[in-house]
C-alpha cells in the first residue's frame, strides 16, 4: 500500500487566502458590475447609468475631466517641488537636515483633507488671514475655492512623496557618475537634467504614479474645498449618500468607471516603468558639499520654505482648537482654554477607541497576511500563489470611495451582513492598504538568503517551523517599520470609511470630518490636534523602530 501524502501546509494557506480575495474583494468588486448594468426599477440588464453619465445634457462626465485636471496639475507641481527638493537636500549640506527631515515626513502624514480645511480657516472667505488683511489695507482676496484651493491643498500635502522617492533614488547613485559628468563639463542644472533626472526616473514615474493616483481617487479635499468643481469622487459619495436623493445602480456605474480610468493609467506607468527600468548600487555615495552663502540661503529659503507652507496651516488647527472664539467669530483675540477639548470630550473618547480598536485590528490582520503572502510570492511561487500576488494588487488601482460601495453591495444582505458594523470597515481597510505592506514585505524577504531557511531546514525544521522561527524575525525590522507607516494610513482614512461607518463606529479621523462639515470649527480643530497627536506619535515610533531619520521609499 502507498501511503497518503500529507497535505503541505503552505498549500492550505494559499487556498485559505485565494478564498478570502474571493470572498471579501472579488464578490464584492461583481455585485458593483452587477449594480451597474440592472435597472434599478425592473431588474433588467441596460447601460442606461453608463450612458447618463457621458450625456452631456447630465454633465457628469465632466467630473472625469475636473479630476484629472486636479490629478495631473498636482503631479506637475509636487514634481516640480519635490525633485528639486531632493536633489538639494542629498547633494548639499543641509543645517538641521534631521529636524527637516521629520517635518517633511509629519507634511506628508496627515489627511490632505485636514490640510484643506486649515486652508478654509486661513484664506476662506471668513478665514484669518482674509479677514487680516481686509481690515488693515482693505484688500479682498482672490478666492481659495475651486481648482485653485484643491491644487494648493493637495500639492502641499503630496510633495513630500516625490521627495522621499527620489531621496530614496539618490542615495543608490554612485558619486563617480557625478564626478565623471562633471569632468566632461557637464555641471549644474546641465548636470541635473542630464544626469541625475534620467538616473532617478524609475522613482519619478513611481513618485508621479503615487500622487496621480492619490489626488485622483481624494474624496475629501474636493468635497472640502471644491465647492462647484465637482471631481467624480464626490460624484460617486453624493449619488450614494446624497442629501437630494440616491441612486446606487448610477453610482456603481461610475465606480466601475472610476475603476477603468485608474486601471489603465496604472498599466500606463507599468509599461513606462519597465522601459525605463534599470538597478543601481552606490559603491561610493554621493559626497554633500558646501554651497556658498548665496547659494546656501536660498537652497535653505526653499526647503524650509515649503515645509512651513505646508505644516504651518496645521500648526494653526492646534492654536486654533486652544482659541475661545467670540460669536463674531474673531479669532486674533486673548482668551485660551481648554474649553474645546471639554466640549468635544464626548465624542472624542468613543472616537479614540474605535480608531484603537478598527485601526488597530485593520493593522494586526494586514502585517500577518502581509508576511504570509510575501513569504508565498518570493518563496513558493506557483499558479495559485501568483494569482494571489495579481489580486493582492488590484486594490491599489481602486479607489477608497469604489471599495466603500462594493462593500455595501457585497456585504448589505446575506449570505454574510457586515454592513454597520465595524468588521466592515477593518475589511475594507484590510483591502485598501494591503497592497503597500505586501510590497514592503516581498522587498524585505528577497534581501534575506535562501541558505539561512536551508539550513533550518537541514537541521530538521518544518518549512512552516523556519517560516514562524527564522524567517519572520529576519523580516521583523522592515515589516514593523511598514506597520507604523500602514498605521497612519489607517488613521487618515477616509474615502472608504465614509460610506461605511455609523454612530457606533465613528473613528477620529471621521469624527473631525463630520465636525468640519457640520461647521463646529472650534471642536473639529480640536479634534484634529489629537490626530495630529496621533500621527506625531507614530512618526516617533517610526523613527525608533526603523534607526534612520533619512526616511526614502
Amino acid at each position: 500500500m502507498t501511503r497518503r501524502k500529507k497535505w503541505d501546509m503552505w498549500v492550505i494557506i494559499s487556498l485559505v487566502l485565494l478564498g478570502l480575495y474571493i470572498l471579501f474583494m472579488m464578490y464584492p468588486m461583481v455585485k458593483l458590475l452587477i449594480n451597474s448594468v440592472r435597472d434599478e426599477e425592473t431588474g433588467a440588464l441596460t447601460l442606461r447609468y453608463f450612458n447618463r453619465f457621458f450625456d452631456r445634457d447630465h454633465g457628469y462626465a465632466y467630473t472625469i475631466i475636473n479630476s484629472f485636471k486636479v490629478s495631473i496639475a498636482a503631479t506637475v507641481v509636487t514634481l516640480i517641488i519635490g525633485v528639486p527638493m531632493a536633489y538639494l537636500y542629498t547633494m548639499y549640506e543641509v543645517r538641521g537636515r534631521n529636524f527637516l527631515m521629520v517635518m517633511i515626513i509629519l507634511c506628508s502624514m496627515s489627511a490632505p483633507f485636514l490640510g484643506a480645511y486649515s486652508w478654509v480657516l486661513l484664506l476662506g472667505r471668513g478665514g484669518a488671514i482674509t479677514k487680516l488683511i481686509r481690515s488693515w489695507f482693505g484688500i479682498r482676496l482672490p478666492s481659495i475655492y475651486g481648482f485653485g484651493g484643491i491644487l494648493l491643498a493637495l500639492s502641499t500635502k503630496l510633495f513630500p512623496l516625490v521627495f522621499l522617492y527620489v531621496n530614496g533614488a539618490l542615495k543608490n547613485v554612485d558619486n563617480s557618475l557625478l564626478e565623471a559628468s562633471s569632468n566632461m563639463g557637464c555641471k549644474g542644472m546641465k548636470r541635473f537634467f542630464k544626469v541625475v533626472i534620467p538616473l532617478c526616473m524609475p522613482s519619478i514615474l513611481a513618485a508621479a504614479l503615487m500622487v496621480f493616483m492619490r489626488s485622483l481617487a481624494d474624496f475629501g479635499t474636493p468635497r472640502m474645498i471644491g465647492e462647484g468643481y465637482m471631481t467624480f469622487p464626490v460624484v460617486i459619495y453624493q449619488q450614494y449618500v446624497g442629501e437630494v436623493g440616491t441612486n446606487y445602480n448610477f453610482a456603481a456605474a461610475i465606480a466601475v468607471i472610476a475603476v477603468i480610468i485608474t486601471a489603465i493609467i496604472f498599466l500606463l506607468q507599468k509599461w513606462s516603468s519597465n522601459r525605463f527600468s534599470f538597478t543601481m548600487n552606490a559603491l561610493h555615495p554621493i559626497e554633500r558639499r558646501r554651497a556658498g552663502k548665496i547659494g546656501s540661503f536660498f537652497i535653505h529659503l526653499f526647503l524650509y520654505g515649503m515645509v512651513v507652507i505646508s505644516y504651518a496651516p496645521q500648526l494653526f488647527l492646534v492654536y486654533y482648537s486652544f482659541h475661545n472664539v467670540s460669536r463674531t467669530g474673531n479669532i486674533i483675540k486673548p482668551g485660551y482654554s481648554f474649553m474645546n477639548y471639554r466640549t468635544v470630550w464626548p465624542d472624542l473618547g468613543p472616537a479614540v477607541w474605535n480608531t484603537l480598536r478598527i485601526c488597530g485590528g485593520a493593522l494586526i490582520i494586514i502585517v500577518v497576511l502581509a508576511m504570509l503572502i510575501s513569504y508565498l510570492v518570493v518563496r513558493r511561487r506557483n499558479l495559485i500563489n501568483n494569482v494571489i500576488d495579481t489580486m493582492s494588487m488590484i486594490p491599489y488601482i481602486i479607489p477608497g470611495a469604489v471599495i466603500g460601495i462594493a462593500m455595501i453591495m457585497g456585504f448589505n444582505n446575506g449570505p454574510i451582513v457586515l454592513t454597520g458594523t465595524a468588521w466592515i470597515m477593518v475589511v475594507a481597510m484590510c483591502i485598501r492598504r494591503m497592497p503597500y505592506t505586501i510590497r514592503s514585505s516581498v522587498a524585505v524577504l528577497q534581501q534575506i538568503p535562501m541558505t539561512v531557511e536551508e539550513a533550518s531546514a537541514s537541521l530538521g525544521a518544518s518549512k512552516f517551523k523556519t517560516f514562524w522561527k527564522v524567517t519572520i524575525p529576519m523580516m521583523f525590522n522592515g515589516v514593523a517599520a511598514g506597520a507604523v507607516m500602514t498605521w497612519v494610513t489607517l488613521i487618515t482614512e477616509l474615502s472608504s470609511s465614509v460610506m461605511l461607518y455609523s454612530y457606533k463606529t465613528i473613528t477620529l479621523n471621521l469624527l473631525v470630518y463630520v465636525l468640519v462639515v457640520g461647521g463646529t470649527d472650534a471642536r473639529a480643530c480640536a479634534a484634529s490636534t489629537v490626530l495630529t497627536l496621533f500621527t506625531v506619535t507614530t512618526l516617533v515610533i517610526y523613527m525608533r523602530v526603523a534607526k534612520n531619520k533619512e526616511l526614502s521609499l
